[in-house]
Formats: C-alpha cells, sequence, structure tokens
C-alpha cells in the first residue's frame, strides 16, 4: 500500500488539521504522534498517511509545503516503528477480548 511519511512544525498544527480534513486526505489512514513519542524533537509532529495511490499523492501536495520528508532510511525505520506500535495495539486488544 502506497504511504507517505512528514515531519511537521508543532506551531503548524491548524494548517495540519486543515491538510488531513482534506476529502480525499481524510478518506484515506492517518497515523501523526509527537516526534519526540519516536525518538524525534519535541517541536515536530509525525504524519504518516497510507491509502490509494490518488490519495496518498494529494497528502503529499497538501504536506510538503508544511513539513519536510525524512530522508528515505529514517522515513522507512520510523515506518516501522508505527507499524510496531500498530501490531502492539491490536494484540493488546486480542489480549483484552480473547478467551482467558
Amino acid at each position: 500500500m502506497p504511504w507517505a511519511l512528514y515531519s511537521v512544525p508543532t506551531s503548524k498544527k491548524a494548517e495540519l488539521d486543515a491538510a488531513l480534513q482534506d476529502d480525499v486526505v481524510s478518506r484515506q489512514s492517518q497515523k501523526v504522534r509527537a516526534a519526540s513519542a519516536l525518538g524525534g524533537p519535541v517541536d515536530r509532529t509525525l504524519v504518516l498517511v497510507e491509502g490509494s495511490p490518488d490519495g496518498v499523492r494529494r497528502a503529499e501536495t497538501l504536506l510538503a509545503p508544511l513539513g519536510e520528508k525524512p530522508s528515505a532510511e529514517e522515513a522507512t525505520r520510523l515506518y516501522a516503528q508505527f507499524k510496531d506500535e500498530e501490531d502492539a495495539a491490536s494484540a493488546g486488544m486480542g489480549l483484552f477480548f480473547g478467551d482467558a
């Protein structure tokens, strides 16, 4: 599935929120985390958008003026952290609703 990852200054929260509410982008999977939670600077927000090729392209168009893409190596590392977090949450829900 196509994805894009951006690092946006926390001072641009209002603009980020507006970009994520775009009609096309809002239909994609979005994950927004404080960069500091994933080992990054405290004044940045990480935004991961996954979905259709058109949706991800639209997100890139809207997010590029607000922040920057991490290097390919850093983006891959951060993407893996987002997925690990997602997997851990899924496993926790399985424990919560599973048979005891």
